[in-house]
């Protein structure tokens, strides 16, 4: 589906790369094939590949159009960057401006882009090779940036884990320190207001300073939680940290705090990375939580 709404608002799916993106073994290093069998039937084939053992994965933005104002949620890879930390999103040359103008927008529509966090894959459109120089893809946005996040990853403060900074190489020369010297962005961080109907909450773990962003209008709920989770997988076991989440502990405490609050609200749940119909809800099941994957 590229098309949702909640409540008053529409929210358009903004596609920039599909694909096998790892098996299982690597992403969840939590990993027992034998709970992995458990489930795995029910997310093939839109997630789960049996036979070559990968999941699927979409890198894609999330586009609000609330009351006039456009609202990009994450700004995915890019285009034309190095990344020597993970090779499959360096160099890109993708349809994602393509796929934005067929959603009925182009860069100049777009009044606020918010980063859920400083990930190589949420950042990365953020800017724009112009003459040789790296420049806002969105002209006339604000950029809202985790705070906790804008020092974390700064390689001049060196806060990052050591394989953080492997994986975001470049990253934040390239696609955060640009907004930073243009003075386009604003930190935040708990609480924060983007919209009307909109804010952000703190989800750390993954990064510590995620957010995610609750949406709520005419009776309808919304969750848009980054890399809170990667797979429906991480549903039927919330305990699965990703490869790349930088405090484990805390990444396993905010995803079932996540996953509670989205059962208890019926929320709508869109993660940045699911395959499918790209967005789910969310039911208890014993002491635990199942995905409801049919989601109109």
């Amino acid at each position: 589906m590229d098309k949702f709404r909640v409540g008053d608002i529409v929210v358009h799916r903004i596609e920039e790369w599909a694909g096998e993106f790892s098996s299982p073994q690597f992403l969840f290093p939590g990993y027992s094939d034998e709970a992995f069998r458990l489930h795995a039937a029910q997310i093939v084939p839109d997630h789960y590949h049996p036979a070559s053992n990968m999941i699927v994965g979409f890198v894609q933005s999330w586009l609000l159009d609330v009351d006039g104002q456009r609202i990009l949620v994450d700004s995915c890879s890019g285009d034309g960057k190095s990344r020597p930390g993970i090779p499959i999103f360096s160099d890109l040359q993708t349809p994602y401006l393509s796929n934005l103008e067929k959603a009925g927008f182009c860069p100049e529509d777009i009044d606020i882009v918010v980063c859920s966090h400083l990930h190589i894959d949420h950042v990365g459109w953020n800017t724009r090779q112009v003459d040789g120089q790296w420049l806002p893809t969105f002209p006339n946005a604000k950029y809202i940036l985790p705070k906790v996040d804008r020092t974390y990853w700064d390689p001049l403060q060196g806060h990052a884990s050591e394989g953080g900074r492997y994986v975001n190489q470049n990253v934040f020369e390239d696609s955060v320190q640009p907004i930073l010297d243009l003075a386009r962005h604003e930190l935040v961080g708990e609480g924060h207001v983007v919209a009307r109907g909109l804010t952000l909450a703190s989800g750390p773990g993954h990064t510590p300073g995620h957010m995610y962003l609750r949406a709520e209008s005419a009776g309808d709920r919304a969750m848009f939680i980054g890399d809170i989770m990667h797979s429906p997988m991480q549903i039927y076991h919330p305990d699965w940290n990703s490869a790349f989440c930088e405090d484990g502990a805390t990444a396993r405490q905010t995803r079932r705090t996540v996953l509670q609050e989205a059962a208890e609200t019926h929320a709508l749940v869109f993660p940045a990375h699911f395959a499918g119909r790209h967005a789910v809800r969310v039911a208890e099941e014993g002491t635990g939580f199942r995905p409801l994957l049919d989601v109109q």
